[in-house]
């Protein structure tokens, strides 16, 4: 019984992830980043991979809205602003654990992304990208306002880190595998949501929203619920920093998700996902300004022109390179593994 059991089991490994040449690598991306604790390493590349698992997040979240759905908005960082704020009021005024505030601020900046989304999804082209981006504009202003709230320019905190109880450098490993755990279980919901009849429908109002309506779909219906579940999935970890606005309601975190899903592939998920990863590694540790010596205001420019050159290289992305490099060696081993018999069979058909 267990061995028909394991044998089971294995035979569907090997045909779901042994076989296909892309999940096998994906797979030992996952235990790579799974196993680089163990290595003990620096507590700046702790905190950068942090950072890029939640990047990578925040722009597999925009990729949903964007690559499949076809609604450009270039105002998303709105999200984590509230999530951020919602955090830090909580932690800061009402004294509750941080434990409990990331679940209220997720559901907070999903409740808030109905009445944003419902006129914001009639709008098309120029018009949606401008008002999701005048929309964090003013949220950034209405914090600079209600200063004696949000402490203006300053911000709220340091907040409280989610395991007080470690050290710090345990602290460091803690955050990082519970960011890379909320990464894969987002990234698989969106997955699911991607290669289900929703997601086909996405994908028909992204090619063709005129004929999707004269197919008796509510594309209305489905933009907004594409705009509630990226919203929701654009969460932030806050914990062991400052809420500021210039942190979390900054235009240029919007165009981040950008560069994220140019660079690694748009319409995909593993392409904003690989696209944070490189930028925010390239940003954070191997070209920043600590490691090069270099003044503060060059920064900027040690990895964009990087970013520029394998924009220019891959124009449709790094990991739909990989990907589709990877498709065409698993139809090639799938030929060699038909034979001659097989394949005049296939012939004759």
């Amino acid at each position: 019984m267990v061995k028909i059991f394991l044998r089971s089991i294995y035979t569907k490994f090997a045909t779901n992830i042994l076989d296909r040449p892309a999940r096998l690598l994906a797979l030992l991306v996952f235990l790579m980043l799974v196993l680089i604790p163990v290595t003990r390493p620096t507590k700046i590349f702790l905190f950068v991979m942090v950072t890029a698992f939640i990047m990578a997040l925040f722009a597999a979240s925009w990729d949903l809205l964007v690559g499949r759905c076809g609604q450009i908005s270039l105002g998303h960082g709105f999200f984590i602003g509230i999530g951020a704020y919602t955090t830090a009021l909580l932690c800061t005024y009402q004294g509750l654990p941080i434990h409990v505030t990331i679940p209220i601020a997720i559901l907070v900046g999903t409740l808030i992304a109905v009445p944003v989304a419902l006129p914001a999804v009639r709008l098309k082209g120029p018009y949606l990208s401008l008002t999701s981006m005048a929309l964090t504009i003013i949220a950034y202003f209405l914090v600079l306002t209600l200063r004696d709230i949000t402490h203006g320019n300053e911000g709220l905190g340091p907040l409280p880190r989610l395991f007080p109880t470690l050290g710090w450098y345990e602290q460091c490993i803690a955050e990082y595998y519970l960011a890379l755990f909320l990464l894969l279980i987002s990234a698989s919901i969106i997955y699911k949501i991607a290669n289900s009849r929703t997601g086909i429908v996405f994908v028909s109002i992204l090619d063709d929203e005129l004929a999707s309506k004269a197919c008796g779909i509510n594309t209305t219906k489905y933009k907004l619920m594409a705009f509630v579940i990226s919203a929701y999935m654009a969460h932030s970890l806050t914990t062991g920093r400052t809420a500021t606005p210039t942190a979390t309601f900054a235009v240029t975190i919007s165009f981040l998700a950008v560069i994220f899903t140019a660079l690694g592939g748009i319409g995909t998920i593993h392409g904003p996902i690989a696209g944070a990863f490189i930028v925010t590694i390239l940003d954070g540790y191997i070209l920043g300004p600590e490691v090069l010596k270099i003044p503060y205001y060059w920064h900027p420019l040690t990895y964009i022109i990087p970013v520029i050159i394998l924009l220019v290289k891959w124009p449709r992305g790094i990991a739909r390179w990989v990907t589709d490099k990877l498709q065409d060696l698993q139809e090639e081993r799938l030929l060699e593994e038909r034979g001659k018999r097989i394949w005049k069979r296939e012939r004759v058909r």
